[in-house]
C-alpha cells in the first residue's frame, strides 16, 4: 500500500513540477552546454564528456545522456559509459556523473534519471548496471545494491560499486 502511494505522488510529483527529462537526443543543441555543466560539477575536463556525447549523437554507441531541465536550465544529468574509471573492466556499462543541483534535491530528480536511463539500456538489450560512488543509503532507494570494493583509478583506495539488475519494471517505462 505505501509504494503505491509513493509511486503515484511521484507520478504527481513529477508532473507538477513541470521538470523535464530528456536524452541528450531529444535536444543535441545542449551537447556544449551539458558537458561544461558536468565537468563544472564534477572536476573532470569538458573534452571527455564532449567526446562520449558526441559517440552517442552520432549513434555510434547506446550509453546516453539524460537531463532533467527546469524551463532551459540543466538541474540534473547522469551518463552511461563503459567504465566510470576502475579496476573492473569486466562490469559495464556504467552509470556516471549522477548530480543534482543543491537547490533541487530531494525531489526526486536523481531517480527518475536513473530510472529513465535503466530503461533505455533494457531497450538496448543490457539487464545490468553498474556505478562507482562513496555514498551509501542513496542508490539502494532506487533499486541498487553493493556489489563490492573497487580500486578507483584516479584516487587511492578503495570506493563502492554498485550493481542495479532490471526488471520488467524499467521496461514498461
Amino acid at each position: 500500500m505505501f509504494l503505491t502511494i509513493w509511486i503515484m505522488a511521484m507520478k504527481i510529483t513529477k508532473i507538477n513540477t513541470g521538470y523535464r527529462y530528456i536524452t541528450l537526443r531529444e535536444k543535441p543543441q545542449l551537447k556544449n552546454s551539458a558537458a561544461e555543466w558536468f565537468s563544472h560539477n564534477w572536476g573532470v575536463p569538458e573534452e571527455a564528456y564532449s567526446e562520449c556525447m558526441e559517440a552517442y549523437l552520432a549513434c555510434e554507441t547506446e550509453y546516453g545522456w539524460y537531463l532533467c531541465l527546469d524551463k532551459d536550465c540543466i538541474i540534473g544529468g547522469l551518463g552511461i559509459i563503459q567504465n566510470d574509471f576502475h579496476e573492473r573492466k569486466d562490469l559495464f556499462p556504467n552509470v556516471c556523473a549522477v548530480w543534482t543541483e543543491s537547490e533541487y534535491r530531494g525531489r526526486g530528480i536523481a531517480g527518475q534519471l536513473l530510472d529513465m536511463a535503466a530503461a533505455d539500456m533494457v531497450s538496448a538489450g543490457f539487464d545490468t548496471l553498474y556505478l562507482v560512488t562513496d555514498l551509501t543509503g542513496f542508490y539502494e532507494r532506487y533499486g541498487w545494491e553493493f556489489l563490492c570494493m573497487v580500486r578507483n583509478e584516479s584516487q587511492e583506495g578503495l570506493t563502492r560499486l554498485y550493481i542495479r539488475k532490471m526488471t520488467d519494471r524499467e521496461e514498461m517505462q
